[in-house]
């Protein structure tokens, strides 16, 4: 998937509320009167345990400083076409099996080339999407989505553990767990999913930490608990259900880039350009259109981070 400027099920059917009970029942309350202020009160719903998803009408998101106005997609949409080899090379079998999958508790080690490690608790990454806003960002990997994630950005946590002078990349890491993810007992990829970022990259305020989207806790389908959003990149450098971020000095190799080096690159830029070698990325299809729109440069965020990649050759370095 492909993502672009802006991953019908209530989120009590997806995942059972017992997982999210006790701990977040009290976050409902501590933290949404903090929070509502500053990121809205559609926020309150990431935190409250089975909360269903209200309906499109009556949502009313606080756009992000780099969200779109294009027609959002639609939930159902969202949350029953999904790209997650973990579970399923099928797009439409993710939503089921990962109905029963336990997102609580969850952990996210942060280390490596840092003067502050530490592991944060789900519940204090939730706080800090709390904290700050809504962003709305386009979707795209030949078909494409207009999806209002919720989240914070991705150097806000970066800042806290304080990367060293010899820092160069992010390495992002999945969980490993055969028990569950059925997908991991077959080697159509290199398990555990592994993707990273060039620092500067990470640093930049478009690259966040999903927890949330359509003013619901994120569904385990699109990523539970926590994902990686970038949303010049094409989607699967959006590693979902991250348990380890570590600061490295030389590039990461991705998962992608393990499994077809010569189609997915370090960088995966959307670069309408540069042909994949077995189709053209000159067009995409938005969910629920028929007729193929043309593909933006960096997808549309090119204000944005054309300067990340000033003088490089963005063929070579695809």
């Amino acid at each position: 998937m492909l993502i672009k400027k802006s991953s019908d099920v209530p989120y009590s059917e997806i995942t059972p509320k017992n997982l999210y009970v006790s701990r977040r029942t009290f976050l409902a309350g501590a933290t949404a009167l903090a929070g509502a202020a500053l990121a809205g009160g559609e926020l309150r719903s990431i935190v409250t345990p089975g909360s269903a998803v209200l309906a499109e009408s009556k949502l009313n998101y606080k756009k992000g400083p780099y969200g779109t106005d294009e027609k959002q997609t639609p939930y159902k949409d969202i949350t029953n076409y999904n790209n997650y080899y973990e579970f399923s090379t099928d797009k439409y079998e993710p939503a089921g099996l990962a109905r029963n999958f336990r997102t609580y508790p969850w952990k996210v080690k942060v280390d490596g080339l840092v003067s502050k490690p530490q592991t944060f608790d789900i519940d204090a990454l939730m706080n800090l999407a709390l904290e700050e806003r809504v962003y709305r960002m386009r979707c795209v990997e030949g078909w494409s989505m207009v999806i209002p994630w919720i989240g914070f950005q991705l150097s806000t946590l970066l800042n806290q553990v304080q990367p060293t002078p010899k820092a160069k990349y992010v390495e992002f890491t999945s969980l490993y767990d055969l028990s569950r993810y059925p997908g991991q007992r077959r080697d159509v990829l290199v398990w555990p999913y592994v993707e990273g970022l060039r620092l500067d990259e990470a640093m930049c305020p478009l690259a966040i930490l999903a927890v949330g989207l359509y003013g619901t806790t994120l569904p385990n389908q699109d990523g539970a608990p926590i994902r990686l959003v970038v949303p010049w990149k094409y989607g699967f450098k959006g590693i979902k259900a991250i348990v380890h971020i570590k600061l490295v000095d030389k590039q990461p190799v991705s998962t992608w880039t393990k499994a077809a080096a010569n189609e997915y690159g370090f960088y995966s830029n959307v670069n309408p350009n540069v042909d994949h070698p077995r189709w053209s990325q000159a067009t995409e299809r938005r969910i629920g259109e028929f007729f193929k729109r043309k593909t933006l440069m960096f997808n549309g965020y090119g204000d944005q981070v054309a300067s990340l990649y000033a003088g490089m050759d963005l063929k070579k370095n695809y």
